[in-house]
């Protein structure tokens, strides 16, 4: 998402400085400043922003998988929670007062029950992971923040979004690039998945990033937003509409490895509040954000894309 938003921000006139992890650069773009910084590091952290003294800031650094928050939770809650205390401390040392977007998920909502859908700001938190724990974490630190100390954090809850670039790890991602690897003659003419019925509610990555800047703007400090297209689709369903795509047959099986320990069997998001207070709507059909998708797996491995 990360990339995404840069090009957003760049097009849009910004100017981007972009932090990373060091010993892991980011890929090339053109016009950005990258700085590299441990972001659990105090001092490292705040000398930067003592040096940058930004306008806005988008915190969209952590840990960002729940398949790992399994397996890691402490790893979870250092990347997501700590990481953000030692952002809003570098902050007020600096005396700025910029907007910060703290990015969060809708995992907070965990365990929905049917006549609460769609999900709106208000709705209970009930984490059903280690990741969806740390993100309600993180959520209530920005609020306090806000109150306590009047720091102009905006909270964004945006749910299930896919697009080129996404890490594999993530479903219409992992469907997309085996399909592109199956293809290119690397992998079996198998797709191997996980629970093909839950029902999300899916947004291209790049309509995120566009409401992500919209709120930066004109989002009220302090609030909440949840971020979505406002209907849900059955995974099953976008599966077989990129085996549609493919250009061979391909066989599908079920891996239990992929099966989550909970899953929320339908999930959809009430978009009203952004729509209202910042004007923002989705733009593009899921049909093109999954061409998009495995045009890039496509490319990755080397197999020439139709423009």
């Amino acid at each position: 998402m990360g990339s995404h938003l840069v090009r957003h921000l760049l097009d849009e006139g910004d100017n981007v400085c972009g932090l990373y992890k060091p010993g892991l650069p980011p890929g090339a773009i053109p016009g950005v400043r990258w700085r590299p910084v441990e972001l659990l590091d105090p001092a490292a952290v705040s000398a930067l922003v003592q040096e940058l003294r930004p306008d806005c800031i988008y915190h969209l650094a952590g840990q960002a998988s729940v398949a790992l928050s399994w397996t890691d939770p402490i790893g979870t809650f250092e990347g997501n929670v700590e990481t953000t205390i030692v952002l809003f401390e570098a902050v007020l040392a600096a005396r700025l007062d910029p907007v910060v977007l703290v990015v969060g998920s809708n995992e907070v909502f965990g365990a929905v029950r049917p006549e609460e859908q769609p999900i709106g700001e208000d709705a209970p938190f009930r984490p059903a992971n280690p990741y969806a724990t740390s993100k309600v974490a993180q959520d209530y630190l920005a609020y306090q923040y806000a109150l306590s100390h009047r720091l102009r954090t905006v909270r964004v809850r945006p749910f299930m979004h896919v697009g080129p670039g996404q890490r594999p790890d993530f479903a219409i991602a992992s469907f997309a690039r085996q399909i592109a690897a199956i293809e290119a003659g690397e992998q079996e003419p198998v797709i191997r998945v996980g629970n093909l019925n839950s029902e999300r509610d899916i947004t291209d990555v790049r309509d995120i990033v566009r409401a992500y800047r919209l709120l930066t703007a004109r989002g009220t400090p302090g609030e909440a937003y949840n971020i979505g297209r406002g209907s849900a689709y059955r995974i099953g369903d976008l599966l077989d509409l990129l085996l549609a795509m493919a250009n061979q047959p391909i066989r599908v099986e079920v891996d239990p490895e992929r099966l989550r320990p909970s899953d929320t069997p339908v999930v959809i998001c009430d978009n009203r509040k952004v729509r209202r207070e910042v004007g923002w709507q989705p733009q593009i059909e899921l049909a093109t954000t999954l061409r998009d998708t495995l045009a890039y797996w496509r490319a990755q491995f080397g197999m020439k894309v139709a423009p």
